[in-house]
């Protein structure tokens, strides 16, 4: 019995694999060890992760932050206290995307959710991997950066006043609860990308679509342009914001002369494929 999760800064979607059943998915808040440590983590699976099962033959952990072995040991850590299993491995949110939009072709994956990141995968492993930045310096196109530039505009009054008007009517919120919310709490990327539901219902709106259009073209711009192979190759796309927004993605796409691969909301369905696969492969 093998375990698989896949951790976004937002939220997580465990699957247990018993034998070939697949179990229906236990979701909990995302795990992320830039903002959390072994502690937190801990505390969040005693809390919220719901299911009898806590031994297993194998864990496959697929995290945003676990880019480095320093950042991977803090889960593996919380992991290893929570779950009965001596094989945990941890790798990125990337890899697994890379894993699940691609299998084992070659290929382009990219994540658009909470936040962003690229890579060039040649069916095996990452060979490339434009840095994302995180939500500050980076994760263009991301629910973080769309809700950062649409609460921008608005508290700079660039869009149109209906659109500021049901903005506040919506989210009964105001200019002081939005900045103490973006400055002084935890999580500032969740609560921007949260938003992106309100980008979503208002996109006819050519000033809101401006703000779409523009977050995913710099993704394009200050990520995707940089890959040499990139004119050749489908690019594969994972997350809401690439689901939800697909329209205006393939758009861009087709002006930039790029080739659109498959896109999924989530990647989890991948990866027990993936794990399936490997499991076959190996018995």
């Amino acid at each position: 019995m093998i375990l698989i999760a896949d951790s976004g800064s937002s939220k997580t979607e465990w699957v247990i694999i018993d034998s070939t059943k697949v179990n229906d998915p236990i979701t909990t808040s995302g795990i992320n060890p830039f903002y959390q440590n072994t502690a937190n983590i801990s505390t969040l699976l005693n809390q919220e992760f719901k299911s009898s099962s806590k031994a297993f033959d194998a864990i496959y952990f697929y995290g945003a932050g676990c880019a480095n072995e320093e950042k991977s040991e803090i889960v593996r850590s919380a992991l290893a206290e929570f779950f009965t299993c001596s094989a945990i491995f941890i790798e990125s949110d990337l890899l697994g995307a890379a894993r699940s939009l691609c299998q084992h072709s070659e290929g382009f994956a990219c994540i658009l959710g909470t936040g962003s990141n690229s890579c060039y995968y040649d069916g095996s492993v990452i060979t490339n991997n434009i840095s994302p930045l995180g939500y500050i310096l980076g994760d263009e196109g991301s629910g973080a950066a769309l809700g950062k530039q649409l609460i921008s505009d608005l508290l700079k009054f660039q869009l149109p006043e209906e659109i500021g008007a049901e903005f506040f009517k919506r989210y009964s919120t105001n200019r002081a609860e939005i900045l103490d919310k973006v400055y002084r709490q935890p999580f500032p990327n969740r609560y921007l990308a949260g938003y992106a539901p309100f980008l979503l219902d208002h996109i006819q709106n050519p000033a809101i679509e401006q703000v779409v259009r523009s977050g995913l073209k710099s993704f394009i711009t200050r990520n995707l342009l940089n890959y040499k192979e990139i004119s050749h190759l489908p690019i594969h796309f994972t997350g809401s914001i690439a689901h939800y927004f697909k329209p205006q993605l393939r758009k861009l796409f087709d002006e930039e002369g790029l080739l659109l691969g498959q896109v999924s909301q989530k990647p989890i369905g991948g990866l027990v494929q993936f794990h399936i696969d490997q499991s076959s492969l190996n018995s």
